[in-house]
């Protein structure tokens, strides 16, 4: 199976790692140093837990328009990088490539099938602790590799039930869901919790989760995108924020959320996909945020990363 993994980062690598190790044909689109570590050395996986992969030789490049046509992309760029990304992978689609976009937030396949064509986008969300610790080398963390995945039709097609088979092969647990909007709404709403209380407090979801205050801070916000999700008719079910943080509980104490790396990186935040759009979309339906508001504040002057902020410093 040939598959292209658009955004090697945390996520991407490893899936794309484990992929290759099960025998496919898997190309890397990456940039800048981490790239060329990869060139150079290979990729490293690192985790104490699912046994560490180097991929080498490896097929790596900046450039998508260098790759043969493949069977499978998986879209793992950030957010502000989507319109850019998808149309850069044109060259790389035959007339059934599926891609399945495993960013952040809620609103990206709409802009990925307006690009790209409605056929060949297939929904998916991922659940993964990994991030890039040096250029060509991802730390794993936790015992999580999860792909949750369906067509939007939620038909069990075949293209569907074979990159199952792919990633069963990777040691990768292939969930395919039977609503797959659901299901994104479902990551979604965990996710804007961690990401938002994680970067707010710089810390990872261990500390967060263990202080009361922090705790409930977390829970609320689930609960607000929550309610903005069935305002908007996601059919949630009742349970799913206690689902959510019992969830959270199981996760080792040093995961954390990819905004709070970026955060303390001082790269770019995906905020406005995440609280900020929970913020957004509960205003057009008149469903209150108000943790989601003041965490989406208090983050917001870090929104375009260390860059912006060194600008301000001098200009004042």
């Amino acid at each position: 199976m040939r598959i292209a993994i658009m955004g090697s980062g945390g996520v991407g690598g490893v899936f794309g790692a484990r992929l290759w190790r099960a025998g496919n044909e898997v190309t890397f689109i990456a940039r800048g140093a981490h790239l060329e570590a990869m060139k150079e050395h290979g990729l490293q996986v690192l985790s104490d837990q699912r046994g560490d992969v180097k991929v080498l030789p490896i097929s790596a490049t900046a450039n998508p328009a260098d790759v043969e046509p493949v069977d499978y992309v998986l879209f793992c760029v950030k957010l502000w990088d989507t319109e850019t990304a998808a149309r850069s992978i044109k060259p790389m689609l035959h007339e059934e490539t599926v891609v399945i976009s495993l960013q952040n937030g809620i609103e990206r396949d709409d802009t990925l099938k307006e690009i790209l064509g409605e056929h060949h986008i297939v929904g998916g969300v991922s659940y993964i602790g990994a991030t890039i610790t040096a250029p060509g080398v991802i730390q794993q963390r936790g015992t999580v590799q999860r792909i949750v995945y369906g067509e939007y039709s939620n038909q069990r097609t075949k293209r569907i039930l074979q990159f199952q088979e792919a990633c069963r092969a990777a040691e990768i647990e292939a969930i395919i869901s039977d609503d797959i909007e659901k299901s994104i709404w479902e990551k979604f709403t965990l996710l804007v919790g961690m990401s938002a209380l994680c970067a707010a407090t710089r810390q990872t979801i261990g500390p967060v989760r263990s202080n009361a205050r922090t705790r409930r801070a977390l829970q609320d916000v689930i609960e607000e995108a929550l309610a903005v999700g069935r305002r908007k008719g996601i059919a949630l079910d009742a349970d799913l924020a206690e689902r959510h943080m019992q969830y959270l509980d199981g996760l080792a104490p040093d995961v954390t959320a990819s905004m709070q790396h970026d955060l303390v990186h001082g790269n770019r935040l995906e905020l406005p996909w995440l609280s900020s759009a929970v913020v957004r979309l509960g205003e057009s339906l008149s469903v209150d945020t108000p943790v989601n508001r003041t965490l989406s504040a208090i983050l917001s002057p870090y929104e375009m990363g260390a860059a912006a902020q060194s600008n301000k410093c001098r200009a004042g």
